[in-house]
């Protein structure tokens, strides 16, 4: 398992426990929303590397806005729900991608 399959799967599930209503409202504001700091850096994180090695990004993103914008309760929740199933979704496909492809074979190979 690669070390972006690896970050996709951690924060699409922290985001899926932070969206659950009752309890990731609880750990959210119990922790004086040091939750959400902490998840913008690892959406930071992983975005870096799915960068790198050319992995889906688009979760990583909508984590970073997520992370922003989760201080609405509700709106916050809803995206925290959409963007764990976005990470996950990514993180099923990051291996399948990786293994399919082959680079071109040289110029000069012709």
């Amino acid at each position: 398992m690669s070390n972006v399959k690896t970050l996709l799967l951690i924060t699409g599930i922290f985001e899926i426990i932070i969206g659950v209503p009752v309890m990731g409202g609880l750990i959210v504001m119990g922790l004086s929303y040091i939750p959400l700091v902490v998840m913008l850096a690892l959406h930071i994180v992983t975005l870096v590397l799915a960068s790198q090695h050319n992995a889906d990004k688009h979760g990583s993103i909508l984590g970073i806005i997520t992370s922003v914008i989760a201080i609405i309760p509700i709106v916050g929740m809803i995206m925290h729900l959409i963007t764990g199933v976005l990470l996950l979704v990514s993180a099923s496909k990051a291996d399948s991608n990786q293994s399919s492809y082959s680079p071109p074979p040289p110029p000069s190979s012709f």
